[in-house]
C-alpha cells in the first residue's frame, strides 16, 4: 500500500555503496538527453517551469481550522467519501468555492504501484497482492487548497486514469485515449526496481513526447524499503538536473485504521498524501496561469 511522505531520504544500507557510485555515473549521462541537455528541449518549451514548492499553494493549510472545515466535505464520520465521475462534494453556502478539474494519466512499468498510489490518494483499500490493471480505470479525487497569491480557496478535482502496461501494449487505442485532453502525466518508478527508474526517459518520450503544455511529475514508490533500494540519491539528483521535473517520494506502508481496526482513517490518510495532492494542485494551477498569460514562464517570477 502506498503512503506519501516528504521526509529526507534515509541512510543507504551497508553493501550498496559501490553499486550506487557506478549507477550515478551512468545516470549522469541523462543530462544530455533531458531538456537541460538540449535534445528534448523542444518538447518541454510549452510547459511552464515548475514553481518553487509552496509558492502557489499554502502547504499546511489543510491542517488549519479553516482547512479542516473544507476537508469535512470529502469525509464522512472520519472516512473518505468516494465520488463517482458525476458527483462532487456539497459545501454549505458560506464556504462555497470554485472547482478546477484536471485529467491525470498515471504512467509506469507494471508492478511499480500505479493502482496502489491512486487508491491511496482516493482513500481506498489497496490490494495486498499485485494484479495487472485490465483496461482503463478512472478514479476521482477532490482536494481543497488555498492559493498563496489571492488567499482564495479552490476545490481541485483530479480524475486519475490508470491503465495496465499489458493493455497499453496490446491495444493501440489505449494510450491515445489516456493522453487525450490530459492536463498532467504522473510517471512512477519503484525504489526497489532499478529498471523502472532507468525506463523513465523512455516513458517521458513515449507518453509526453507529443504533448506540449502538459504538466509532468515523477513519483518514486516503495521509498520505505530503503534496505533494498536500487536507486541512490545521486541518481535522483542527476535526473532532476537533467529533466527539471518535480520528483516526490511515497512509502509503501498500510494505511492507518480507525478504532474498529478495519476502517481506514480518512483524516490520517489525507495527511499522508497531502504533499502529493498539493504538489499536483500547485503544478496544474501554475501551468494554467502561464498558459493564460497571467504569469511569465520563469521560476523567478513565480508568485510568492
Amino acid at each position: 500500500m502506498t503512503t506519501a511522505t516528504a521526509h529526507a531520504p534515509p541512510a543507504r544500507a551497508p553493501g550498496r555503496a559501490a553499486g550506487a557510485e557506478a549507477s550515478c555515473s551512468l545516470v549522469a549521462s541523462w543530462a544530455e538527453a533531458g531538456p537541460a541537455g538540449g535534445r528534448a528541449g523542444r518538447v518541454f518549451k510549452a510547459m511552464a517551469r515548475p514553481p518553487t514548492p509552496g509558492s502557489v499553494i499554502v502547504p499546511d493549510w489543510h491542517e488549519s481550522a479553516e482547512g479542516k472545515e473544507y476537508l469535512a466535505c470529502i469525509l464522512r464520520k472520519n472516512r473518505r467519501r468516494v465520488f463517482g465521475l458525476l458527483e462532487r462534494p456539497v459545501l454549505p453556502p458560506p464556504v462555497a468555492v470554485d472547482t478546477a478539474s484536471y485529467k491525470i494519466f498515471v504512467s509506469g512499468k507494471s508492478g511499480v504501484g500505479k493502482t496502489a498510489l491512486v487508491a491511496k490518494l482516493a482513500g481506498l483499500e489497496v490490494p495486498v497482492v499485485h494484479h495487472e490493471t485490465t483496461g482503463i480505470q478512472t478514479t476521482v479525487v477532490f482536494w481543497p487548497a488555498k492559493l498563496q497569491a489571492s488567499n482564495r480557496v479552490v476545490m481541485f478535482r483530479f480524475e486519475f486514469w490508470d491503465c495496465g502496461e499489458s493493455a497499453l501494449k496490446k491495444f493501440d487505442h489505449m494510450l491515445p485515449a489516456c493522453k487525450e485532453k490530459a492536463d498532467a502525466f504522473l510517471f512512477l518508478f519503484s525504489f526497489t526496481d532499478r529498471a523502472s527508474f532507468e525506463d523513465l526517459p523512455g516513458q517521458l518520450a513515449r507518453v509526453a513526447g507529443e504533448a506540449p503544455g502538459v504538466v509532468r511529475m515523477v513519483i518514486g514508490s516503495k521509498f520505505d524499503q530503503y534496505m533494498h533500494t536500487d536507486v541512490p540519491e545521486c541518481d535522483l539528483t542527476a535526473f532532476r538536473q537533467a529533466w527539471e521535473l518535480p520528483l516526490l517520494r511515497v512509502k509503501s506502508v498500510p494505511g492507518r485504521r480507525l478504532a474498529d481496526g478495519r476502517t481506514l482513517d480518512g483524516r490520517a490518510g489525507l495527511a499522508d498524501v497531502a504533499h502529493v495532492l498539493n504538489g499536483l494542485a500547485e503544478q496544474l494551477w501554475h501551468q494554467d496561469q502561464v498558459a493564460a498569460g497571467l504569469l511569465p514562464n520563469s521560476p523567478e517570477d513565480t508568485p510568492s
